[in-house]
């Protein structure tokens, strides 16, 4: 993985890998918008590499509006984050992806 390749171009690239013609119909990524103000992701793992990895919760708190949770829960990986987070919330599922990949340590 190039650190350099933007988070939203390496989240295309590893959605377009998933997509087998069954699991785009049951599973996907979802970005929405929170009114506290913020942005919640969710990333479907279900018959995924990453499936049976774990993400414990990790909540970084720096004020009202910039702050990032991420963690696991049935097989999905979930953000929440302040409004003008959403690029390190995908960017802390990027690292946590690429370093439970297949083959790779950890």
């Amino acid at each position: 993985m190039s650190d350099s390749k933007h988070v939203i171009d390496w989240l295309q690239d590893w959605y377009a890998a998933q997509c087998n013609g069954d699991w785009e119909h049951e599973w996907g990524v979802k970005i929405n918008t929170l009114d506290n103000p913020g942005r919640s992701v969710t990333i479907d793992l279900e018959e995924t590499d990453l499936e049976d990895r774990e993400h414990p919760r990790q909540n970084v708190n720096r004020s009202t509006h910039d702050w990032v949770w991420v963690w696991t829960s049935e097989k999905v990986f979930h953000a929440a984050c302040g409004p003008g987070n959403l690029t390190e919330a995908l960017t802390m599922f990027r690292s946590w992806a690429t370093s439970n990949a297949p083959g790779s340590a950890g």
